[in-house]
């Protein structure tokens, strides 16, 4: 493979950073540019010291790599011949695989394994909330009020019930074993029982599984196949009093049907860091419901340190990977949205 790619770096870097994607890819021309922001980001600072300035992101920049570390708009990409692979800083790609963004036989990785920590220890943070009413302490705070609102339930003997055994999946599914939890895993294809699982079953197994559960907890990627799978009929179906989490797409869940679920008791809570729609718009009932903790998609992200470190090391193993023609980490596959195994 040649080693004299140009390749646009659209990921926050400080200059250990820059060293470190350099070292990768000797002979490389590099341009470190600025992504598109998330929308409910814009106004947050990155928590980084020594974070580069940089310039905004150009169609120029786009046109100009052979390699593209980092998310750009989809419509900036649109099928460009140059273009051999793109890594995103995200473990989604829904946008990428769309037909006509990438070209034909142009590579695709994502960022799974950047992810887990943060975003499992966030709907641990969720989880303990909701069981032991934290929110409605708070809310309680707020208006001077002492007093026990009862009794609270614990993650130790509980079924938790885990959509998506990958990264994220997996890490939450550790946690909550961990803590004395049963934990059923389930996947699409593969029923293969990692050690934290006590058992795994196969997706077309879910409505028998789904009454089990104390805990749901959705980790998948955001596909056709997952648009819409948590609907009313299997809300309905879940196991009165129970907690369901969602750190995957909000469109894999009827979000009419979580809150009317909610409200009427019939789940004891919910914590939701995805929603549809997305951003969920001022006035939405969601909002005003005290049993459903809500954040604005910001779960992962570089909220965490650790995760952006781990998206650079990702990104430069995969360039080392690339630059000597050998199989790439986290490819993804174009028909299913699911990286390959």
């Amino acid at each position: 493979m040649e080693d004299n790619m140009n390749i646009l770096v659209t990921i926050p870097v400080e200059p250990a950073h820059v060293e470190k994607l350099r070292a990768a890819g000797p002979g490389c021309q590099f341009r470190f540019k600025q992504g598109a922001p998330l929308p409910s980001l814009v106004d947050a600072p990155l928590p980084f010291e020594n974070l580069l300035d940089t310039e905004p992101v150009a169609q120029e920049d786009v046109d100009w790599a052979d390699i593209i570390l980092g998310n750009v708009k989809g419509a900036m990409l649109h099928g460009g011949e140059k273009l051999k692979w793109l890594q995103t800083n995200s473990a989604g790609v829904e946008e990428y695989i769309k037909p006509g963004v990438l070209a034909q036989g142009a590579l695709l990785t994502n960022a799974t394994g950047a992810y887990g920590l943060a975003i499992s220890e966030h709907m641990l943070a969720m989880l303990l909330g909701v069981m032991k009413k934290l929110p409605l302490y708070r809310d309680r705070q707020h208006k001077e009020k002492w007093g026990s609102l009862g009794a609270v339930g614990s993650i130790y003997g509980s079924t938790v019930l885990v959509l998506g055994m990958g990264d994220i999946g997996g890490e939450f599914g550790k946690r909550c074993k961990a803590l004395g939890a049963r934990v059923i895993g389930m996947r699409r294809t593969d029923a293969r029982k990692p050690d934290y699982a006590d058992e795994v079953r196969l997706i077309g197994e879910l409505d028998e599984v789904l009454p089990q559960a104390d805990v749901v907890a959705i980790t998948l990627p955001g596909t056709e196949a997952t648009r819409g799978l948590i609907d009313r009929k299997r809300i309905e179906s879940m196991k009165p009093g129970a907690i369901l989490l969602n750190v995957g797409r909000g469109y894999i869940v009827d979000t009419d049907a979580l809150c009317d679920a909610l409200e009427s008791g019939a789940l004891s809570g919910a914590g939701v860091d995805v929603t549809e729609p997305e951003p969920l718009p001022q006035g939405h009932r969601l909002w005003q419901i005290p049993t459903a903790v809500v954040t604005p998609h910001i779960s992962g992200f570089y909220h965490l340190k650790e995760t952006h470190e781990r998206i650079v090391n990702i990104m430069c193993e995969n360039l080392e990977r690339f630059l000597q023609g050998e199989p790439l980490r986290n490819q993804v596959d174009f028909a299913t949205g699911y990286r390959k195994l």
